[in-house]
């Protein structure tokens, strides 16, 4: 983690690309259920599950998603708007692999980044795309002294 806030504390620019890779497992779902308050019966009941014709229950699109936050948050991204495309279900156990790519940005700091989270078959799990702002030169010297 340190070394992408590392980055973040150098400057970032166009191009910059920041992986991560995380397992969710069966008490993240459950978690994550009782947090947010969804409680989609895909996410929580085995019967209902099975009728859905999935194999187990599925994790929530906005808890694969959190990857995207969690290298926002570690780059001080202030978002301002994200956009989800879920191409398939995310089971618990699966490795996924986050990849975020700074696409473009402009003089006042805002940026546009493209995400694509993989699963540990290659298959793309989700697709996205994140708009913010950028840490500013005196934002960048705190994450810098946040590292030491």
């Amino acid at each position: 983690m340190s070394s992408i806030r590392q980055r973040a504390a150098e400057g970032l620019r166009i191009g910059d690309q920041f992986t991560i890779t995380r397992r969710f497992t069966a008490e993240d779902i459950v978690s994550f259920a009782t947090l947010s308050r969804d409680y989609n019966p895909v996410h929580c009941d085995n019967d209902y599950v099975k009728l859905k014709g999935l194999r187990a229950p599925i994790a929530h699109g906005l808890l694969t998603a959190s990857l995207i936050t969690e290298i926002g948050g570690q780059i001080g991204w202030l978002a301002m708007s994200m956009s989800f495309q879920f191409k398939r279900p995310v089971y618990a156990g699966e490795t996924l692999t986050c990849d975020w790519v700074i696409r473009e940005m402009d003089n006042k700091g805002r940026a546009r980044a493209e995400v694509s989270v993989i699963n540990d078959d290659g298959i793309t799990v989700l697709e996205a795309e994140t708009t913010g702002v950028l840490p500013s030169e005196s934002e960048r010297q705190r994450l810098a002294e946040i590292l030491t």
